[in-house]
């Protein structure tokens, strides 16, 4: 399992989400999960970096934020942020 942590926010019935879910949860990757509906906070963090807007899936890396990003992205994000610890 990677160090790296991937904070994963998203919301039910959300289309984008469901189809990132899947590769999100067969990865070795490690997964924190933020429903933006249940969790006033996630859903500030997420209008904290997608202009004020509660757009999901949104993924924060370390100190890089994807909004709406393939699961190759995020990997991409992981990688990167291993090798700058």
């Amino acid at each position: 399992m990677s160090e790296v942590e991937v904070e994963y926010y998203w919301r039910p019935g959300c289309p984008f989400c469901m189809a990132l879910s899947g590769p999100l949860e067969s990865s070795d990757l490690n997964i924190r999960e933020f429903n933006i509906w249940e969790d006033p906070d996630a859903a500030a963090r997420v209008r904290a970096v997608a202009n004020g807007n509660e757009v999901v899936p949104t993924v924060i890396i370390g100190s890089t934020a994807l909004v709406n990003p393939s699961f190759a992205e995020i990997k991409t994000a992981v990688r990167r942020a291993e090798s700058a610890a």
